[in-house]
């Protein structure tokens, strides 16, 4: 054949492979187009988790949590969820754990629990009331007045915060934790002056190890209580009525940004 021949042949065999190539992209581009679920995934794209909705606040602690002595039931952590919704306007969903008298070394085992600790992982917030019972054991601690075994007591309680602080943190690295602190319901008593002293340090201690914790703040509301104490506790004069839990929600609240 001649060589003129097989050379015309094969360029238009080339030719017409080529458009023939064009076409199917073309063709395939069109398809997709009108398709863009079909359109084929590059790579390892990560997708997208759904953003948790509203915020989800936990309390822990001991009857200050549950709000023992509020004549209106909220308690701190009541009229705090309802400042939060107002200023955030999101939703907001609380799970209170707090358990009546309860001390430390009963927080840090409750923290341990699985349950608790799957509401810890979900949590923004976390809120803490500890160290009053632990403390005045019910007004003992006042009667029965002993600054060495005082000494021995906050020590064991500060090691079980702790304990408590690190729990807190593995189950939630990123939650914002509030430790309200100590008032002293004693003021105006015999010993009382005695008393705030150990309060006052107390204070400074558990303030001194949340600050070793990242997100967590410790709330002071020694200074709320001082000067007027019985204008705002219960009639037990232990726990704080309903004006007083109002002043503890009203510091928590002003140490929050919207």
């Amino acid at each position: 054949m001649n060589k003129n021949v097989i050379r015309s042949v094969t360029m238009v065999s080339v030719f017409f492979c080529l458009l023939w190539l064009v076409g199917l992209g073309w063709a395939v581009a069109e398809y997709y187009a009108g398709k863009p679920d079909k359109i084929p995934e590059k790579t390892n794209i990560e997708k997208k988790t759904e953003e948790k909705e509203g915020l989800h606040i936990v309390a822990l602690g001991d009857s200050l949590t549950r709000g023992t002595g509020d004549e209106t039931g909220k308690g701190y952590v009541g009229v705090l969820m309802e400042e939060i919704k107002e200023k955030s306007k999101q939703d907001v969903t609380l799970t209170n754990l707090g358990i009546s008298g309860q001390r430390s070394d009963q927080l840090k085992q409750q923290v341990q629990q699985t349950e608790v600790k799957r509401q810890i992982q979900t949590a923004d917030m976390v809120l803490v009331t500890m160290g009053g019972n632990d403390l005045f054991r019910g007004g003992q601690g006042l009667v029965e007045f002993d600054p060495a075994g005082i000494e021995a007591i906050k020590k064991k309680f500060l090691e079980n915060m702790n304990v408590i602080f690190q729990q807190i943190r593995t189950s939630n690295p990123d939650a914002n934790v509030f430790f309200i602190g100590l008032y002293n319901p004693f003021i105006e008593l015999e010993a009382g002056k005695e008393m705030s002293k150990v309060v006052r340090h107390w204070n400074y201690q558990s303030a001194e190890l949340s600050a070793t914790y990242p997100k967590i703040v410790f709330v002071p509301t020694f200074d709320l209580f001082e000067l007027k104490v019985n204008d705002y506790l219960y009639t037990d004069k232990f726990h704080p009525n309903t004006k007083g839990y109002r002043l503890i929600a009203e510091r928590v609240a002003s140490l929050l940004t919207w």
